[in-house]
């Protein structure tokens, strides 16, 4: 749903209801002693050994931002992890807000940066799923397509975008149209009204991120990059909005393609968990029978 910067505007509207200028949430930077760099750095290593083990030519990726347990999330941000992505091995394919030209933009970024996204060192989850391999090469072969993934871009950027809309897009909703794409063998005039539309007629469930009050409805309203002018009403007045999340994504894949294998891990200051298998493993990154944990 949320890039680190839009999570910060959707956060601060649920926290503060207050207008406040694009360039306060563009200038928002994260202080990281160079004990959590190391950690991080660790933990994406061992992220990224995962995705070298895989024997996969792809990956659907997704990180913890923000605290966003308000509105029934774990994870916010997901990307395509490519392993011959021009970028670089492994490199992620990903949707993200470009300050400087008030507009989103799509970004290969490094593992290691990837896992540095998160607004908090001290804590970091990352999920993996490694598709079956006919439904991985589609997928990576459109992730690897420019001319698709440019023309799956929308030309405004907001963190909650309703996801049947074309007025607005978030990072994962970027995702979930590529996905549709490459597994619907799309191919029409225009991408992302077909994407949602195949996406709708195989059950696709966005969200719903769940609302707690229609004060922080309201409040939104005066947020840069939340918007709710492209919502239907309904869901408006539910405080329940058809937002693509990362957790979306990976029931739609489960049950798309049962042979999915998801990988996640966590890191807290003490060790990195990793665990093989769809049960989560929970915001307290605690180890479980069968998890393996690195010691830091």
């Amino acid at each position: 749903m949320l890039s680190r910067l839009a999570a910060g505007a959707l956060l601060l509207a649920a926290s503060a209801g207050a207008s406040a200028g694009l360039p306060v949430f563009c200038q928002q930077s994260i202080d990281i002693s160079a004990a959590e760099q190391d950690r991080v750095l660790r933990f994406a290593g061992v992220v990224k050994g995962e995705l070298e083990r895989s024997g996969a030519g792809v990956a659907l990726i997704a990180r913890a931002g923000l605290d966003l347990s308000r509105f029934g999330q774990l994870y916010s941000h997901a990307g395509v992890a490519l392993r011959d992505n021009p970028g670089g091995a492994w490199a992620v394919r990903q949707l993200y807000y470009a300050c400087d030209e008030s507009r989103p933009r799509l970004f290969d970024q490094g593992v290691a940066g990837f896992a540095l996204g998160a607004d908090t060192p001290a804590r970091g989850h990352v999920s993996l799923l490694f598709l079956p391999e006919q439904d991985g090469a589609l997928l990576e072969q459109a992730a690897l397509d420019r001319r698709l993934a440019l023309a799956l871009l929308a030309g405004q950027y907001s963190a909650n975008a309703y996801a049947y809309g074309t007025r607005y897009q978030n990072c994962n909703q970027w995702v979930a149209e590529l996905l549709a794409s490459a597994w619907g063998r799309l191919a029409g005039q225009r991408p992302r009204e077909d994407a949602q539309g195949w996406l709708r007629s195989q059950g696709y469930t966005a969200g719903p991120v769940k609302i707690p009050s229609h004060w922080m409805m309201f409040a939104g309203q005066f947020v840069p990059l939340v918007h709710v002018d492209d919502h239907p009403v309904e869901d408006l007045h539910a405080l329940a909005l058809q937002v693509s999340v990362p957790a979306s994504i990976e029931a739609f894949v489960r049950r798309q393609a049962p042979q999915t294998r998801r990988v996640e891990l966590c890191h807290t200051a003490q060790r990195i968990v990793v665990r093989r298998g769809w049960e989560p493993l929970g915001a307290a990154c605690e180890a479980g029978p069968g998890d393996e944990v690195i010691g830091l």
